[in-house]
């Protein structure tokens, strides 16, 4: 974390100072604003969080609740959502707080039908994947952590209470086309309509969207008429995985995921509820907790379970469905024009709870759509960046409901019957290898964004085969040079909307004038086609679009801060103070990230970054062109 480069000041470094005319908060909801976001939920408060960082962009969020949301809801945390949280300086609070799934048991009928035993247990994220956990907390504390971010940014933002969306009109002209109607949701004014003009919306409002059925937008899918209690509870129970994820078959049929919650007490339960009547509009509702608690007991038997309280609980049907597009632009207009209006988490996307991705994936859709807002606000990229958002997060959604169908049927499944084994059914066994070979996709890693603007080819792939092209940068330990520090390379990059160039130096010796990675480092500060010149604004500092980090192969103690190429020192700020902290060498106590990743070791790589931490590209050191190639589409020349 660095601070203090415009000046010391006293206090939590945390807290940034306001930007001008913000030290008393953002004040009352303006008329224009550059991006109204819809709703609070995780895709909603992640955007947010990302937009708050930037001053010079007008952005308000509301919210029909009268305030935060308190408990209950989701509470899985995949390991790629604590990755992203790192990125905001968050990671370390969140993972303290919450319950680590270390290891899920799989339990199924005992072989005389009476009760149940364990079947098999398997280790919950496999090694190598992240350096981050598999965790659980409850949603309302993962969007307080962004919350207190955003407070605590130069905008001072906060969501405007007890609003909710009417309506949304895109217009064609001026800079604020799109007209949304508000409706006050409590107070002594409820039911006014106020009226707010924006450049952007987003509309992070839910499964019923009020800004998805404004535009027109559907959700395609299928209702499973199939029925779930979930609850939170504090109990006494003698069955003893009670503290592990635990997905338990019993021998009537009946299911429930037992997923420990943080504090050490705390147990959520998902218990299968049967099939539903679908001529039967009011059969959700009958159920009760104390329903809910009695199916759980039969399916425990013969352990037994005492509820003490209940923290919070609901009852909702397995369904999947997905919309057709994830913002206002029509099939037919694509490519005419540039969307205005975006839909993000559960408004374009539901299904059960079981398989843990519904708020992670609602996180990465805001984290996706956040620096492409920022970027093309500021005048850095084309407004056709937008129309990135909707073509890669709409796959990804359905490789989603994909996964949840096939998880959830697995779960809802009856067991089989040795005796019968044509009636169908499925035993604790094929349960245990759908749940294995769902890990990646569990852990948040599946996603793999295809070619296009801002993704490249995998043509010099085998430059550094660790960091495919498309997925997320997988970081690995280094020391850094300057105070042989030990760190996670990932870990230095913040949510802060900029692209990220990798340089893993070449066999050449680091005082080489004439190895690669002198020679990137003197067409990037130099040469006028270089990116950082034309990209970055005059008077800025010279990483304000691009942050170029190095990692030599030598160790620390065989290089000098001295031998560094000037573009590796920047100077910073007002007082031209200079940055120590971008050159790295392995870690070769914990693995050397040249082996771990593949980094081809005589000619070095370059690994662009995107800003939401996707490798864009592998090029190599001195594939100039290349880089001058593929920046050329997604920013714009730098305005003095």
């Amino acid at each position: 974390m660095q601070f203090y480069s415009d000046g010391y000041r006293p206090g939590d470094p945390d807290v940034r100072p306001a930007a001008p005319g913000r030290e008393n908060g953002h004040g009352p909801l303006p008329a224009e604003v550059d991006v109204l976001i819809v709703g609070t939920g995780p895709a909603g408060v992640v955007l947010a969080a990302q937009l708050a960082a930037f001053p010079g962009i007008t952005t308000r969020v509301v919210e029909r609740r009268g305030g935060p949301l308190a408990k209950g809801q989701a509470d899985g945390v995949a390991c790629r959502t604590v990755e992203m949280f790192e990125a905001f300086g968050l990671a370390d609070k969140l993972v303290r707080e919450a319950y680590w799934v270390n290891e899920t048991t799989f339990w199924g009928p005992t072989g005389t039908g009476n009760g149940i035993e364990r079947t098999g247990r398997v280790q919950d994220v496999a090694d190598g994947l992240s350096e981050y956990p598999h965790v659980i907390v409850n949603q309302a504390r993962m969007q307080d952590y962004l919350l207190e971010y955003m407070r605590n940014s130069p905008t001072r933002l906060e969501p405007d209470y007890g609003l909710e969306a009417a309506d949304v009109v895109v217009g064609t002209d001026g800079e604020y086309p799109v007209t949304v109607t508000l409706r006050r949701t409590e107070g002594p004014d409820a039911g006014e309509e106020v009226e707010v003009r924006a450049k952007y919306v987003v509309g992070c409002d839910g499964a019923r969207s009020a800004v998805r059925k404004s535009l027109g937008i559907e959700l395609r899918g299928d209702a499973r008429n199939h029925a779930w209690g979930v609850m939170d509870v504090l109990a006494v129970t003698d069955f003893p995985d009670i503290r592990m994820k635990s997905a338990i078959q019993s021998a009537s049929g009946g299911s429930i995921l037992i997923i420990p919650r943080e504090g050490g007490y705390l147990v959520r339960l998902y218990v299968d509820l049967g099939d539903l009547d679908p001529a039967d509009r009011e059969a959700r509702s009958r159920f009760t907790a104390d329903s809910i608690i009695e199916a759980a007991r039969k399916i425990l038997d013969p352990y037994t379970l005492e509820v003490k309280d209940i923290a919070w609980w609901s009852v909702y049907e397995v369904g999947q469905r997905v919309a057709d597009r994830f913002d206002d632009v029509a099939p037919q207009e694509r490519g005419s024009r540039s969307p205005r209006v975006f839909i993000a988490g559960d408004a374009c996307h539901t299904h059960s709870a079981k398989a843990g991705q519904g708020m992670n994936v609602s996180m990465q859709d805001g984290f996706n759509l956040g620096w492409k807002l920022g970027a093309v606000l500021q005048g850095r990229s084309p407004d056709s960046l937008l129309d990135t958002y909707s073509g890669e997060r709409q796959e990804i959604a359905q490789k989603l409901i994909d996964f949840d169908l096939l998880w959830s049927t697995a779960m809802a499944a009856k067991p089989k019957d040795p005796a019968n084994p044509e009636a169908g059914g499925m035993d604790a066994a094929e349960r245990q290898a759908i749940f294995t070979q769902g890990g990646r996709f569990t852990a948040g890693f599946a996603t793999e964004y295809p070619q296009n603007l801002i993704t490249g080819a995998g043509t010099y792939q085998r430059l550094a085969t660790g960091f495919p092209v498309g997925e997320r940068f997988h970081s690995a330990p280094v020391i850094r040079l300057a105070d042989a520090k030990p760190l996670e390379l990932g870990h230095q990059a913040q949510a802060d909307g900029r692209w990220r160039l990798y340089a893993f130096a070449d066999a050449a010796a680091p005082t080489d004038p004439d190895s690669r990675l002198a020679g990137l480092c003197r067409f990037l500060a130099e040469d006028s086609a270089s990116p950082l010149l034309r990209y970055t604004p005059a008077g800025s500092d010279s990483d304000a679009v691009f942050d170029v980090r190095a990692v030599y192969q030598q160790g620390h103690r065989d290089i000098s801060v001295a031998d560094l190429p000037a573009l590796l020192l920047p100077r910073k700020a007002p007082y031209g103070l200079i940055d120590y902290e971008r050159v790295f060498t392995p870690n070769r106590r914990a693995a050397d990230i040249f082996d771990a990743r593949g980094i081809d070791r005589s000619a070095g790589a370059l690994v662009v970054v995107r800003p939401d931490q996707y490798v864009a590209h592998v090029l190599p050191l001195d594939g100039y062109q290349d880089l001058v190639d593929f920046f050329a589409g997604i920013l714009l020349e730098a305005r003095d």
